[in-house]
């Protein structure tokens, strides 16, 4: 025995083909009469050899180890066994032959090192401890901090600039008042309520939110699609209790309410339904505010919502049309209520009011055209013209000079109290009944208060404080629920108005709320003659923003499509089924999409960036360098259990299978195999050897996890799935940029062990860099490929 390969013979047949074209191999022996294998050709049968050699161009004194034997290789086929088998072993073996490319001295550029921060101790106990000292502790400051927190008028009334914002707000309070009036009258037959419940709901929220709110532009008050959704309640409730629900109007029929110890009529008992879905609403609000999870509102996102308005604003106006025409019909309720009411419309339409439909169509002749005028001039006009309020003028004191109810029968407003009720508890029993009804309620509320809040706060350079703004709404429902009223929210059209108007702070709800007191106090009963299709037309009218959303469509569809479908989905099942179900489906919807994007999210080959150390997609860009050798792949999303598969077929699309070419090695292998003698230390063997094979085009797969957010343990298992595949057939897998999530998850997946830790990058070209080198010295330790000889 001699030269720089110690062999030893053992005479006993190998029982596995061993190793990979790829593989670090012993360098050729000194001597010759072996045959030598090109770099990529294998060598099949299971070799267990001791080598001891020297790296000249290293000049190293120590014994470099080296593994011929890579841990994928092909176990148990006995089919491959050659006739008289020779079995090696290796002096001594490595695991992992890149530690030596690391610290060599051939790399052209220097590895990059980062220490990680210690982290913290999250010790639960010792953070619930620690919470609750700082809570509990109690001073004069942290007392004055909460309550001025809470109460955030005490802040910024006491800085108030009298002369600078005064005539700003008060022109914009008075506006938005006179716009109130005939909206709060209109909006409360949606809700199924008289008209002067209206007028108090929308006089408190205007109150309190001047106390408890933080944004200075928005209008709080009656919102259409919560009316519609607080009627929805309401007349279902009315049903279940008995009372007759197509003679909505008749005051004058009182039955014995049987959640209730005195004598209650059906609009009695309808704003008892109202007023304890609005405290239950108010009371889900304030708690999400307290436990702080307003990121519910984040899964309704502006196509939602879009589409959910658009929908609930085709069920409004569908709910309108019996007013209209001045007919009498049960109001539809429940799932395909739109089409139900449609039907009823058609059946009944013979017996339209002639008088009615003649008010209807002179008052829209007059709104839509005012209406487009306010549009279109709103930078020009200081004020928008209050149509709305002078058509209720003129068509109250037509209806009432020409005596409309007594000779026609139209279907007026009737009598509107003045003064206030006495405040009266909700019903406690109806909770049960009303409390799931009541958190679509609450969502939509606070989540179209915040979005608005957040907005107007940006575009005019301040900032509002998102839980607090969940307290402002919710008390906004729960205090006026002691006193008549129904749900409240923030609503853009008011809202735009009273910016455009000249609002600075929120004293200008002050002045709104005046407005409705002087209209509670005086003016209401003036509105006795008010037909109820006047009222029909202004909430019809006030729907033309939402359903003027079909415009947008071709810009959203050109944007992203993905949205459009949302929007679509959310406005047809909101319109064709119920509001209720129309949102649970928007989000379903919309966080299935979110689903789809990432299962097969986009996947793309990269290219160098001439004169440069950037990396981009070469199916994007033109002139990008593909190095020789080396395939880098980037996977644009997370990598977990849904998107494991589309990863590996994407990635084996793209640059090649590991499993077929170690399939079809096996079967060249099997069908071509030449016998030759070998002779070692005069006893003579034979080996079965392949000669040749096609060789790789590449070396090194390189994975850009850059756009990978996380992992999960289906994510680590996949990536040492492909990196355990790749490397059966001689092919190194590194991952470049991971960030330090992925990184950490990688570490608790034992995806490398502690000398492998090498194969993590924190750059792309570095890891590229670091492939190049590696192969090099490869090349340089096997110049033609490794040679069997004999002594």
């Amino acid at each position: 025995m001699g030269g720089q390969a110690d062999w030893q013979i053992k005479g006993r047949p190998a029982r596995e083909w061993a190793t990979s074209a790829r593989a670090s191999l012993p360098p050729q022996s000194r001597h010759g009469g072996g045959r030598a294998l090109e770099p990529g050709r294998t060598v099949r049968p299971r070799l267990e050899r001791r080598l001891k050699h020297r790296s000249p161009e290293m000049s190293l004194k120590n014994e470099e180890q080296n593994d011929l034997s890579p841990r994928d290789s092909v176990k148990g086929n006995d089919q491959y066994r050659a006739p008289s088998g020779i079995h090696l072993e290796h002096e001594e073996e490595s695991r992992n032959g890149f530690r030596q490319f690391e610290t060599s001295d051939l790399f052209r550029h220097p590895r990059i090192h980062l220490e990680p921060q210690e982290k913290s101790d999250n010790n639960f106990k010792k953070f619930v401890i620690k919470k609750l000292e700082k809570s509990c502790q109690c001073s004069s400051t942290k007392a004055k901090n909460t309550i001025f927190g809470f109460l955030p008028v005490l802040q910024w009334l006491p800085k108030y600039d009298l002369k600078k914002n005064i005539l700003g707000d008060v022109m914009s309070g008075l506006i938005v008042g006179i716009l109130l009036v005939p909206q709060s009258i209109a909006y409360s037959l949606l809700a199924g309520q008289e008209p002067i419940y209206g007028l108090y709901t929308s006089f408190f929220a205007s109150l309190i939110y001047f106390i408890l709110g933080t944004s200075r532009h928005i209008s709080v008050g009656i919102f259409g699609i919560l009316c519609l959704m607080i009627g929805e309640v309401v007349d279902r409730e009315l049903y279940i209790a008995g009372y007759d629900t197509v003679h909505a109007a008749s005051n004058e029929s009182s039955l014995v309410n049987q959640m209730s110890d005195r004598t209650c009529n059906r609009s009695c008992y309808a704003i008892i339904v109202g007023s304890t879905v609005t405290f239950v609403a108010g009371v889900y609000q304030v708690a999400m505010g307290f436990f702080q999870v307003g990121f519910v509102s984040v899964y309704l996102s502006n196509a939602l919502l879009s589409g959910f308005v658009t929908g609930a604003s085709f069920t409004i106006l569908t709910s309108q049309v019996k007013y209209l025409l001045g007919l009498s019909l049960p109001r539809s309720g429940g799932v395909g209520s739109l089409i139900t009411t449609w039907i009823h419309v058609f059946r009944n339409i013979h017996k339209t009011n002639i008088c009615d439909l003649i008010t209807s169509l002179l008052c829209l002749l007059v709104l839509l055209p005012t209406k487009e005028l306010n549009e279109r001039f709103k930078s020009k006009l200081k004020a928008p013209i209050p149509a709305e309020l002078f058509v209720i003028v003129a068509a109250t004191l037509a209806s009432h000079f020409g005596k409309l109810n007594e000779k026609y029968s139209t279907s007026i407003a009737g009598n509107i109290p003045t003064g206030f009720m006495p405040p009266k508890a909700p019903d406690w029993n109806l909770i049960p009944r009303v409390a799931v009804d009541a958190i679509a309620i609450a969502i939509i509320g606070f989540a179209i208060t915040v979005s608005l809040s957040e907005m107007f706060a940006k575009k005019h350079g301040y900032t509002v404080r998102a839980n607090q703004e969940m307290y402002a709404i919710g008390f906004c429902n729960i205090i006026p629920s002691f006193f008549h009223c129904f749900t409240t929210s923030a609503a853009l059209a008011k809202t735009l108005v009273k910016e455009s108007t000249g609002c600075q702070t929120q004293v200008s709800g002050v002045v709104t709320a005046l407005v409705l007191l002087l209209v509670l106090l005086v003016i209401a009963p003036l509105f006795f003659s008010l037909q109820k299709s006047v009222l029909g037309v202004i909430t019809i009218i006030n729907l033309r923003g939402a359903l003027c959303k079909f415009k947008d469509l071709p810009q959203m569809w050109r944007i992203s499509r993905m949205d459009t479908v949302i929007w679509f989905v959310t406005m047809l099942s909101s319109a064709l089924i119920s509001t209720e179900i129309g949102l649970l489906t928007g989000v379903c919807f919309s966080m299935f999409c979110v689903i789809l994007r990432t299962q097969k999210p986009r996947t793309s080959l990269l290219g160098l960036v001439e004169d440069s150390e950037v990396f981009e997609s070469m199916s994007a860009y033109k002139n990008l360098q593909a190095k020789s050798g080396i395939k880098i792949f980037r996977f644009v999303a997370p990598l977990y259990y849904v998107n494991k598969e589309y990863f590996k077929s994407a990635l084996y699309k793209k640059t090649l299978n590991p499993v077929l070419v170690k399939a079809a090695q096996r079967k060249a292998a099997k069908n071509k195999i030449k016998r030759e003698t070998v002779t070692l230390s005069g006893i003579q063997d034979e080996v079965s050897v392949q000669l040749s094979h096609d060789p790789l085009e590449f070396h090194t797969i390189v994975i850009d996890c850059s756009a990978i957010q996380f992992l999960d343990t289906a994510g680590i298992h996949t990536l040492k799935e492909v990196r355990r595949d790749y490397e059966a057939i001689g092919i190194q897998v590194l991952l470049a940029q991971c960030n330090p999530s992925v990184r950490d998850s990688l570490a608790r997946g034992e995806y490398c062990k502690k000398d492998e830790e090498s194969l993590l990058f924190y750059s792309v070209y570095e890891a590229m860099t670091f492939a190049e080198d590696s192969q090099n010295q490869k090349e340089r330790y096997v110049p033609n490929g490794p040679s069997f000889s004999s002594d």
